[in-house]
């Protein structure tokens, strides 16, 4: 059996507010094989944006340990958190987090400014692809007031694939998106998953989205409260264009 992408043992993670202590993850647990599209759900306070981050690298456990393709990530150093962050991981939020005045193009470039050995035309290269790959091939050069929320959250899709990350991590991405937008990106997400078979959590608070996901952990209280597979998995491609087809028989009918 090959071993897992992901493995967490016991993690917890405290913060000390004054003299109250909240303990935002009390224990976990987790495996999670390579190709696997993963749900986190959970109330507001229940753990999973907080694992998000120590599966990020962006945060340290308080205890317990984390693996990642087999490398004991929990007590690195800042340095190699950051090497391991830029090379390994990619990361896609609510809020975007596109430079205003910056092209998609220069936004999706962005990681590999810090990549050893990566000329100018192979950045660009790489960049360009990546935008491609989400449907942008034709917007390079247009800045974030020029895209909708949708566009900027494609480019924002693009920037966290253009290291080839072994690894993807979605906070809410569709948080800020209507219907038709949020299924437009779970759509590129699956197909991220099932062709290039790239590994993905997802964390979100809407039942509906998480129904496209292959697996959904449940959290409540700082602890995984269910982990099974989604047995009526919906496919976005299909549900995007059945969504057309009926805006546009409404259109005719009209």
């Amino acid at each position: 059996m090959s071993r897992p992408l992901i493995a967490v043992r016991d993690l917890t993670k405290t913060y000390s507010l004054g003299d109250v202590e909240v303990h935002a993850l009390r224990g976990v647990s987790l495996d999670v094989p390579r190709g696997e599209f993963i749900a986190l759900t959970g109330p507001s306070g229940s753990g999973k944006s907080t694992l998000m981050h120590l599966l990020g690298c962006l945060d340290r456990p308080t205890s317990g340990e984390y693996k990642l393709n087999g490398q004991d990530v929990a007590h690195l150093s800042t340095r190699q958190l950051a090497r391991v962050r830029n090379r390994d991981i990619g990361f896609v939020f609510q809020g975007f987090n596109l430079l205003p005045r910056t092209s998609a193009l220069e936004n999706v470039e962005l990681p590999l400014m810090y990549a050893r050995g990566v000329s100018g035309r192979e950045r660009r290269e790489r960049a360009t692809a990546a935008l491609g790959a989400v449907g942008l091939g034709d917007r390079l050069g247009h800045f974030s007031n020029q895209l909708s929320g949708g566009q900027q959250q494609r480019v924002a899709i693009a920037r966290a694939l253009v290291n080839n990350p072994m690894l993807l991590l979605a906070d809410e991405p569709t948080g800020n998106l209507d219907s038709r937008t949020s299924l437009e990106v779970v759509e590129i997400f699956q197909r991220l998953n099932s062709d290039h078979g790239l590994t993905i959590l997802l964390v979100t608070h809407e039942r509906d989205i998480a129904q496209y996901a292959s697996r959904l952990v449940s959290f409540l209280d700082g602890r995984v409260r269910s982990d099974e597979p989604v047995v009526s998995r919906r496919v976005a491609s299909v549900d995007l264009a059945a969504m057309v087809a009926d805006a546009q028989s409404k259109l005719l009918s009209a």
